[in-house]
């Protein structure tokens, strides 16, 4: 499913922010990614879905080779990754509906499957009955919705959240994460980055810890392992 051999990933103005990742995520998965600020979290998230590419290395997923990937067929490949931001990245003139439809308008879907798909995954997130308002209209929970339902509308294979839940309350949270065991119940693989020690102690995944660019820990029904 997801394959990394010997990733490094150093930016142009010399910060090193993985020097070594090699590791191995099957298809059905649920990994939460873990480790302390700086520790190359990020990076390692946005390497899944080719937003920033290894300095050396390999990265295949779904058997193809991210590493030597021509620019052109990247959108393809992300048609079958959904990502979901700390910060939504919602398109605020646009309405909830609207902005979910847009994931399927850009792969040519058809309209009448396009609105049973917008209206199927806005029921699984819980807001059927918002989907005519403006992002700026909702709570930053119903917003992370809005992301995840946008996410997984074309049923992609892979989600990848990046701090899904860092600007949002105690039980917005846990509402979040009943929607993340849904989809991955599916069949979804989830991959999250995060800094919630509570959320990882109690709904137990698999944890790789990253520190200095490196994985220092790959545990089974892990734990957080860090104060916060």
């Amino acid at each position: 499913m997801i394959k990394m051999r010997d990733v490094h990933k150093t930016y142009a103005n010399g910060v090193t922010a993985l020097n070594g990742i090699t590791i191995d995520i099957d298809q059905g998965e649920f990994v939460y990614i873990v480790g302390p600020s700086g520790a190359g979290k990020s990076t390692f998230v946005r390497l899944m879905f080719r937003e920033t590419k290894p300095s050396e290395g390999s990265i295949t997923i779904n058997d193809v080779d991210m590493s030597n990937m021509k620019e052109k067929n990247v959108p393809f490949l992300r048609r079958n990754i959904g990502v979901i931001f700390q910060d939504f990245k919602l398109l605020s003139k646009l309405t909830v509906y609207e902005n979910i439809a847009f994931a399927l308008e850009v792969i040519e879907e058809s309209p009448r499957n396009i609105r049973k798909r917008v209206m199927d995954v806005l029921e699984l997130v819980g807001l059927k009955n918002k989907a005519r308002f403006l992002p700026d209209e909702l709570s930053g929970g119903e917003q992370q919705r809005v992301s995840i339902a946008r996410a997984i509308v074309n049923h992609p294979k892979i989600v990848i959240a990046d701090e899904p839940t860092g600007n949002l309350d105690p039980e917005t949270s846990w509402g979040i994460m009943r929607i993340f065991e849904e989809i991955n119940a599916q069949g979804t693989t989830i991959l999250m980055a995060t800094h919630s020690k509570e959320i990882v102690n109690t709904i137990k995944k698999r944890v790789i810890a990253i520190e200095d660019g490196l994985i220092v820990r790959d545990e089974h029904r892990g734990e957080y392992g860090y104060e916060v």
